[in-house]
């Protein structure tokens, strides 16, 4: 199971070469439910999501399984992906509360756009979540934050979003 609240980036944080970063590229063979291949740094994997409780207040909970894959079965399946991949890079940045910000910083027709998530062990720890200055609004239920949405999208400017993002 996955629980995450998405976040808006008020500034981006100082210094990010210091933090651990995954390149990912990632493709959808499905998105109702997700079916997903990610290929993050050299690791490769399917994943199956099926959100369970879209209508929580606080959090976006997920069933998730992840299964491994090869470089070739990977590639393999790159050629059977919906629509155009996804190219962002991934900074793992740690916060006080012991949890990680993973801050996505998209490339290629989706350049300029980013968000900010972060896992929970428990929904009360979503709920409990006090988040950082540099975290913005939450838009865990907004669609244009969701990687499966922007797949649909052919350029940034169909996300219609605000001026200051």
């Amino acid at each position: 199971m996955e629980i995450e609240r998405k976040f808006k980036i008020t500034k981006i944080p100082d210094n990010l070469e210091q933090y651990n970063k995954k390149e990912i590229i990632q493709g959808y063979l499905c998105t109702e439910p997700v079916v997903r291949i990610r290929k993050s740094n050299e690791k490769y994997l399917l994943t199956y999501k099926n959100k369970s409780n879209l209508n929580q207040e606080h959090a976006v909970i997920s069933d998730e399984v992840e299964l491994p894959l090869t470089k070739a079965s990977f590639e393999h399946l790159l050629t059977k992906v919906d629509s155009e991949v996804i190219k962002k890079t991934r900074y793992l940045i740690p916060l006080l509360q012991g949890y990680t910000a993973e801050l996505d910083i998209f490339h290629g027709k989706l350049s300029g756009h980013m968000f900010v998530e972060v896992e929970f062990p428990s929904e009360k720890d979503a709920i409990e979540f006090c988040k950082p200055d540099w975290f913005g609004e939450d838009v865990s239920k907004d669609i244009r934050y969701r990687n499966s949405y922007l797949i649909s999208i052919s350029s940034l400017a169909e996300l219609h979003l605000d001026v200051d993002e």
